[in-house]
């Protein structure tokens, strides 16, 4: 297999989350090849980080760039993350995974244990830590419910004012069917347009908090809070696990 090599973006993002708040290392010379690993350490030990770190932080650039997108009719209704970690994690680290989770999240979800399973929950949004032969796995996901309720009762009203106007229009009552249509076709693109339209942006927000939790375990960075903005309600109109 080739060895991986990274991009001038993808440079600047191991050598900022390696260095963290030191300067991180000028790259003046382009990069038609990318670099390797080996080379990202060779460069990054003549300013004093060491080659451990940048490792860490390659890794988390791979695993912060894993996302996985579930969709309804083109549009992103789940987002979820799957984490392996190289070793378990201790109760005290979890304990402090859960903090982290409610503050990225702004909300005080539900923490459940099933032997060695551990498990974070607020309403469609759920974190499972599970254990693995050479650590443990953190399985993040979220699916918003009410958004693919919404645009399927909006696409049930356009598909019945259609089936309307074409009874109207195969019996001559066009004038008779044609207020209820037209009422059933507003509703209809009403309800698909107010679901879809935030779904981008709340897949996007939450896949940011899923990178930045998953960035901050593998990275080992874990004196901060991972960035990635806040929401409490994950879906208003699923109940609360």
């Amino acid at each position: 297999m080739a060895e991986r090599r990274y991009n001038r973006e993808e440079v600047a993002a191991i050598f900022k989350q390696a260095a963290e708040s030191q300067q991180a290392p000028r790259l003046d010379h382009p990069l038609a090849g990318g670099m390797t690993l080996a080379e990202l350490q060779e460069i990054g030990s003549e300013v004093g980080l060491p080659p451990a770190l940048v490792a860490r932080a390659a890794r988390s650039l791979d695993v912060a760039s894993s996302s996985v997108l579930r969709t309804f009719i083109g549009l992103p209704i789940g987002v979820s993350r799957t984490v392996e970690l190289e070793r378990p994690l201790s109760d005290a680290e979890w304990e402090r995974l859960v903090v982290v989770l409610r503050d990225t999240f702004d909300a005080r979800g539900r923490v459940r244990y099933d032997g060695p399973f551990r498990q974070w929950t607020n309403g469609n949004l759920q974190v499972l830590l599970e254990p693995t032969p050479s650590g443990h796995r953190l399985c993040l996901r979220t699916v918003k419910g009410s958004a693919r309720e919404l645009m399927s009762a909006g696409l049930v009203s356009l598909a019945i004012a259609a089936a309307m106007l074409l009874a109207a229009a195969t019996t001559g009552r066009l004038a008779d069917l044609a207020a209820g249509a037209a009422f059933l076709t507003a509703a209809g693109l009403g309800l698909f347009g107010w679901a879809a339209l935030g779904l981008p942006g709340w897949a996007r927000l939450r896949g940011q908090q899923m990178d930045g939790i998953a960035t901050w375990l593998v990275s080992g960075t874990r004196s901060a809070t991972p960035a990635g903005g806040r929401r409490e309600d994950d879906d208003p109109a699923s109940p609360r696990a």
